[in-house]
């Protein structure tokens, strides 16, 4: 039974990006394909109403948001921004195709290359790790027992899911982040310790 004090995480993944010719974009500024009304509406009627709202600096994520809040979603006119959510950033790869990297580096069956590989000028997925986390729990200080919303990526998600499960970065890969899919981690605060977190659901899809 839970007696602490819960904050409850919602993670959405973007809507999926304008990409026609498939290239890696990680932390590049490319748009999102809003067109989806029906999934927008399904997914804002799951959401909260009074949430603190977050996105990271990326458009796609910000442009999901907007559209959350035009379906009924109880999103205020400017989410808090937070830039420690953004995505992996694959330096040099961004722009190239999924084949060069494979044959660059292999096949990863999961992600693009091991959690501890480094693409030339960007970030390994440990080093998202890194990023990401204190971030979730800086926001989670300020806000807790509240409901936080967070429109993010692939990435981010799968580093907040693997933190809750206090699993390694590499095991992190498995977890599957769909395009508007929903996936709830609560914090629960316990004292002045650290508290724990507990995985609700994950990947929860609107269609």
């Amino acid at each position: 039974m839970n007696t602490g004090i819960v904050t409850r995480w919602w993670w959405i993944r973007h809507a999926p990006v304008i990409n026609p010719s498939g290239r890696i974009y990680g932390a590049t500024d490319v748009p999102a394909d809003t067109t989806d009304e029906m999934s927008f509406r399904v997914l804002a009627r799951l959401l909260p109403q009074g949430a603190q709202w977050v996105t990271s600096h990326l458009r796609r994520a910000k442009e999901t948001a907007a559209a959350l809040r035009r379906a009924g979603a109880d999103v205020p006119a400017k989410p808090l921004i937070d830039p420690h959510l953004g995505e992996q950033s694959f330096g040099a790869w961004h722009g190239r195709t999924y084949a060069e990297i494979e044959r660059e580096v292999g096949i990863h069956r999961f992600w693009l290359a091991p959690a501890r590989h480094r693409p030339p000028e960007g970030e390994s997925f440990v080093d998202l790790v890194e990023r990401v986390v204190p971030a979730i729990e800086r926001l989670t200080a300020g806000n807790r027992g509240r409901d936080i919303v967070c429109v993010a990526h692939g990435g981010t998600i799968r580093a907040a899911v693997g933190h809750a499960l206090l699993v390694d970065p590499e095991s992190a890969l498995r977890i599957s982040t769909a395009n508007l899919g929903l996936t709830r981690l609560d914090h629960i605060g316990e004292g002045g310790g650290p508290g724990a977190w507990r995985v609700a659901w994950i990947n929860q899809q609107t269609k």
